[in-house]
């Protein structure tokens, strides 16, 4: 069985969410300090990864390697099983990870000065990744309406109208953990191929949702599929950042050929022998722990939206239809977003992220990880109350 209780000491194991906690928030000492920022668990990655890595390492040569069709074929069974998405398994390219791949689709189909469209607050690579590759970034705040965003579908085609290239949509979104609905999707589509602009759809959330709600892949509600261009992983869901594994799913030829001569020219090879194992168990045998991880991150959610909105003046939080990320609304409290950034690491000790790094509009937020075992868990609520009352 799945194991989501074990507290495993992640110090000094090159972690980012735990060992750059100095640098990251500008302090001394950071051995008290528990880290809830960055997107990656705390939990061990599923055993039959594992076993399959072990199985690999028991062959002692590690030559240039080639992708297997099974591997890819993986990720084709599971996109039709979990989100009745038929790709064709031509259409799948790699990458190292979902902002290497946002990065060469940028590159390859827009020019420098070109208008890239992102709504905000949104994960900060979607703003980071075009301008520094040049782009210039138009933003499209999203409404907000009980605690969930909602796209503002006038003010979006107005940013289209104005020779937008690209579209970079995250769906789920992070941070605020919206599935985005048909009819949401649906409009986004029409309005897309109206301006002729380029849809770019980064779903690496895509498996963490809670029920009843449902994933719908952009590419399922699109007449011309060709103007998608669709990224999936299985790195937030299985907690393999580390291995660096992503795809991207292109499926018109000739933009597949232009992202592969793209490869071919910055001498970009394919996944390494040890990513393409974890890849193909993942998505074939990792189904059982997702459905165990999706139970305890769910209960975590639950438990942290009551024991804040209870026990805390002026926050506002409430359960996200995706993600292990809580977006929480500090807005009523009054304090500033330094304020409250240094009551939460002087007085608490905890690391939350700040709301500001999604953009101007994400001012007046936190964004909490909850994928973590319950003890850690407790703590870290523990931390925040004391930190705020």
């Amino acid at each position: 069985m799945p194991d989501f209780s074990t507290v495993y000491e992640r110090r000094n194991t090159h972690s980012e969410k735990w060992d750059l906690l100095e640098e990251i928030y500008s302090i001394e000492d950071a051995s008290d300090v528990l880290p809830m920022w960055v997107a990656d668990m705390d939990f061990a990655i599923p055993s039959t990864i594992i076993d399959a890595l072990h199985r690999r390492l028991e062959h002692p040569v590690f030559g240039y390697n080639i992708v297997p069709e099974e591997t890819k074929q993986a990720l084709t069974n599971w996109l039709n099983k979990k989100h009745h998405l038929q790709i064709d398994n031509r259409w799948i390219l790699f990458q190292q990870g979902v902002i290497p791949a946002m990065a060469a689709v940028i590159d390859a189909f827009t020019e420098e000065g070109d208008k890239i469209l992102i709504h905000t607050p949104v994960y900060p690579p979607f703003n980071h990744v075009p301008k520094r590759l040049g782009r210039v970034v138009e933003t499209c705040k999203l409404n907000e309406k009980n605690n969930f965003f909602e796209i503002d579908f006038d003010a979006f085609e107005e940013k289209l109208s104005l020779g937008v290239k690209a579209f970079i949509l995250c769906s789920p979104h992070n941070p605020g953990g919206k599935v985005w609905t048909k009819e949401d999707l649906t409009k986004i589509v029409a309005l897309c191929e109206r301006y002729n602009v380029l849809i770019i759809s980064d779903e690496i959330h895509s498996d963490i949702v809670f029920k009843p709600n449902k994933h719908i892949p952009i590419l399922s509600v699109a007449e011309n599929i060709n103007n998608i261009i669709t990224f999936f992983a299985p790195t937030k869901t299985f907690n393999l950042a580390g291995i660096q594994a992503a795809t991207i799913i292109v499926p018109d030829q000739q933009k597949r050929k232009i992202l592969e001569h793209q490869a071919l020219k910055r001498g970009q090879m394919e996944l390494n022998v040890f990513s393409l194992t974890a890849f193909q168990a993942a998505y074939e045998q990792g189904e059982p722990w997702l459905e165990e991880l999706l139970e305890v991150v769910s209960t975590n959610m639950d438990y942290v939206v009551e024991q804040l909105t209870s026990k805390l003046k002026g926050i506002r939080v409430s359960k996200p239809d995706a993600t292990y990320l809580l977006w929480i609304d500090y807005r009523d409290t009054g304090l500033s977003e330094k304020e409250i950034m240094d009551l939460l690491l002087t007085k608490g000790k905890l690391a939350l992220e700040p709301g500001t790094k999604y953009g101007k509009a994400g001012e007046g937020f936190l964004r909490m990880n909850v994928a973590c075992p319950r003890l850690t868990l407790e703590d870290g609520v523990s931390r925040f109350i004391k930190a705020l009352s």
